[in-house]
């Protein structure tokens, strides 16, 4: 059967923000921003994703790939090639791709003993 791809190729999440430290350490409950890529086309995604910053230059290009009719939840806490995002900061990042996917956006914040959990769709073109 054959997958028709959904999703635009590039997308824009302003808000980003890993906070510095988390009440637990497993990783569950470990504070962190995800970028939830969605490819439910036939063909690999290849994705890109460039950080920008309010008091630096940008970083990236970091690159991940996500298979055929599949799904990707990207931590952006588990990101290191080229660097690692310094917790504490505010970023916004800019996802692009070689085929439509779809992305979500989501924070679990988790330094307070009540969890809590944002989740929007981003901005795509």
């Amino acid at each position: 059967m054959q997958r028709k791809p959904i999703g635009k190729t590039r997308w824009a999440i302003a808000e980003g923000y890993i906070p510095a430290w988390s009440s637990s350490d497993r990783r569950e409950l470990v504070s962190h921003e995800t970028a939830c890529l969605l490819n439910a086309g036939d063909r690999e995604a290849h994705v890109a994703i460039t950080i920008f910053y309010a008091e630096r230059e940008p970083s990236g290009p970091y690159e991940v790939t996500v298979a055929p009719g599949r799904t990707l939840h990207l931590r952006f806490n588990e990101l290191r090639d080229p660097e690692p995002i310094p917790p504490g900061t505010d970023f916004s990042s800019v996802i692009e791709s070689d085929v439509p996917i779809v992305v979500q956006h989501t924070r679990l914040d988790s330094r307070a003993s009540d969890l809590a959990l944002m989740t929007t769709a981003a901005y795509g073109e």
